[in-house]
């Protein structure tokens, strides 16, 4: 009981658990991406993206093998308006104070949400680390939710967790003994 206590008071305490760095993010501001190559397929209104494509949208970066990008055409002709971008293979998302990384990403610009699918790792500067299958981001509140789900590879220097379960490396800062 009391080993499960300290548990549920490091991982409250820890910033990783509890807010995610893009809490607020402008999902308004430019979208710049960098890859070896891209195909438009305007009719379906995406554009694919390959070869190690970084994607930079203020304080938040995105690379991986690639990318796809859905879009609309306001009917008012303005420019075409980013709803959705899939990353798939060796997906980070890089923040100023956290880094996550996974098979498979989701950004739902439209709706506000970062997802990573698939043998995730969430790193915060400091050290401390989650390990699980599925992070949700919300981009409004900042709400970060990393679930088990099904058991998969472990991160390397890890061991599998069973049924799925959710794993963390918290580090504690030291603390001053005074008498």
């Amino acid at each position: 009981m009391t080993r499960a206590l300290v548990l549920v008071l490091l991982v409250a305490a820890s910033p990783a658990a509890a807010q995610s760095a893009l809490r607020h993010h402008n999902t308004d501001a430019p979208l710049d991406v960098d890859a070896k190559s891209i195909d438009v397929l305007d009719a379906n209104g995406k554009a694919v993206f390959t070869g190690d494509v970084r994607v930079v949208q203020g304080d938040m970066k995105l690379n991986a093998d690639s990318v796809t990008a859905f879009y609309s055409q306001p009917k008012n002709g303005r420019d075409r308006v980013i709803n959705r971008i899939d990353a798939q293979n060796n997906v980070h998302l890089v923040t100023p104070s956290e880094t996550a990384s996974g098979r498979y990403g989701i950004y739902a610009v439209d709706r506000r949400t970062v997802t990573l699918i698939g043998g995730v790792t969430l790193t915060q500067k400091g050290g401390s680390d989650l390990h699980g299958q599925r992070l949700a981001i919300d981009l409004d509140t900042g709400r970060a939710r990393l679930d088990g789900g099904s058991t998969g590879p472990a991160a390397p220097g890890t061991t599998p967790a069973p049924g799925g379960r959710v794993t963390g490396h918290f580090v504690v800062p030291q603390r001053n003994a005074t008498n």
